[in-house]
């Protein structure tokens, strides 16, 4: 789609999946965005991070505009609700308190590959850095680690350092996507539906007692696991782990995933045996990090609703 587009034609050519007439129309409408940014919030990073966060909701609900021609306002209005999120957030007494981000008929990934715009997406997220892809990862892509207390909580860090990563991430993100706009990108489904297929081959392989087979063939001899009082390298801690849970009639059913290309979640939700139904939390969420293909960091989340006591 040329520069030259009218909004019309490019907001048709978003809808129907061209990242490039989306990337143009982003760009054509960012000065006007950043004015409403500017004008509720003055000057300074709260700006800054409302006009990003509309992109990244512009790019989830393209598919929503109804009148094409007028795609300025719609992107104005996501600029200003973002704003009013930050002001009313501004006025509240509990500052590391956040609610869920709120439900839909679809998850984000399912929006976005609904317009051929996840490889796009997934593109961006793969140049962050580990630790800030991971916030992103669990932030806008998984369904039961999305506030940052919780996700504080999984990756082992402060609050204070999810708020960072998570605005340096759509930072990065909002520069990689306009750049990125007519490049070629991987297949971001193909990748998330592979990993699906091991995350099932693997419980299966636990339940049929062949567990160690799959760490040795899939998982680093060096694995570590995070979390503890003290990392714990090796697999054969994993092993126990899992043959202990299974002896006591406890099963994992995958629920969801999230895959990049060395940074993996899958998320589990946990069947108790009648005779003992506390046995284990409801769900647990895997956060792998892999080297050269083997997981090589392994970090086990037990999730709970947000302002749940910790235990």
């Amino acid at each position: 789609m040329p520069d030259g587009g009218s909004d019309t034609e490019l907001t048709l050519g978003a809808q129907a999946g061209d990242v490039a007439a989306l990337g143009v129309l982003l760009a054509r409408h960012q000065a006007g965005m950043r004015a409403v940014a500017l004008s509720l919030l003055g000057h300074g990073p709260d700006a800054d991070d409302a006009v990003q966060d509309a992109a990244l909701v512009a790019l989830r609900r393209i598919g929503d505009v109804r009148d094409p021609a007028a795609v300025g306002p719609w992107l104005r209005m996501i600029v200003r609700n973002a704003c009013r999120t930050r002001l009313r957030a501004a006025r509240t007494m509990w500052p590391v308190a956040e609610s869920a981000l709120p439900s839909t008929d679809a998850t984000p990934e399912q929006t976005l590959e609904r317009h051929a715009l996840r490889d796009w997406i997934w593109h961006a997220v793969e140049e962050l850095s580990p630790p800030i892809r991971m916030a992103v990862m669990l932030r806008y892509f998984s369904t039961g680690v999305t506030t940052y207390e919780q996700i504080a909580t999984a990756c082992g860090v402060p609050m204070g350092t999810v708020r960072s990563r998570l605005s340096q991430g759509r930072a990065k993100m909002a520069e990689s996507l306009l750049a990125s706009a007519a490049s070629a990108h991987g297949d971001a489904a193909g990748l998330a539906e592979a990993s699906r297929r091991e995350a099932l081959e693997t419980l299966a392989a636990a339940e049929g007692g062949r567990f160690g087979d799959v760490l040795a063939e899939r998982w680093s001899p060096e694995v570590t696991l995070l979390g503890g009082p003290r990392p714990i390298v090796g697999r054969e801690y994993l092993l126990r782990g899992m043959e202990c849970d299974l002896e006591a009639g406890v099963r994992q059913r995958l629920a969801h995933v999230v895959a990049g290309r060395d940074i993996t979640v899958w998320e589990m939700d946990i069947v108790n045996p009648v005779e003992d139904p506390d046995h284990c939390p409801p769900a647990v969420t895997w956060l792998m990090s892999l080297q050269r293909g083997r997981v090589h960091r392994l970090r086990l989340h037990h999730p709970r609703p947000s302002g749940a006591p910790a235990t």
